[in-house]
């Protein structure tokens, strides 16, 4: 690699590291899974820069490698995922960060339940907030496939009971908000 692309590779890691890491977390449900799966996504990134950075949209292209590398975790190691998002502290009731914590513990396990794809879907989708053709895109399926796995994986999250007791406290989440809430 060139000297000129090398800091470009850089410069494009400096901009999308913290939004591809946050991505990843919301794929894998563990900090430290989620820097390896960013890590990797990268040197494969890395490798194959020039292509990467031809392509309209690298970010877009990263990202897609990061789905793929997640996928890939399973293929591998054909281990049945387990997520625990329970904090090691408990905060007061009524406190505004007690709430977050239980808001973000909840919607974490109940992310963990979703099937790779139908959580690939929603995080992409609601939570990276990306148009149902990008992620169709990042995904490499279509549209409808998209809106379907959109569908299911929000109908499993609105019987969830930890996302439910969230729902009770602000109000519905209509498919518009997503599962920010």
């Amino acid at each position: 690699m060139h000297a000129e692309e090398e800091e470009e590779f850089q410069a494009f890691v400096r901009t999308h590291w913290t939004r591809l890491v946050r991505t990843a977390y919301l794929l894998t449900g563990d900090p430290h899974d989620a820097e390896d799966l960013t890590q990797t996504a990268l040197a494969k990134a890395y490798r194959s820069w020039r292509r990467v950075s031809r392509s309209e949209r690298p970010e877009a292209y990263v990202r897609r490698m990061l789905v793929t590398c997640n996928s890939d975790r399973f293929r591998k190691r054909r281990v049945p995922e387990r997520l625990t998002g329970a904090p090691p502290d408990t905060v007061a009731q009524g406190d505004a960060a007690g709430e977050w914590v239980e808001e973000r513990t909840a919607l974490m396990a109940s992310l963990a339940i979703l099937p790779a794809r139908q959580r690939a879907v929603v995080v992409l989708r609601y939570w990276e907030d990306l148009a149902e053709a990008e992620v169709a895109e990042v995904l490499g399926c279509s549209a409808g496939t998209v809106k379907s796995q959109a569908s299911k994986g929000l109908a499993k999250l609105r019987a969830c009971p930890g996302l439910a007791r969230i729902t009770d406290r602000r109000g519905p989440v209509t498919a518009d908000q997503g599962v920010r809430g």
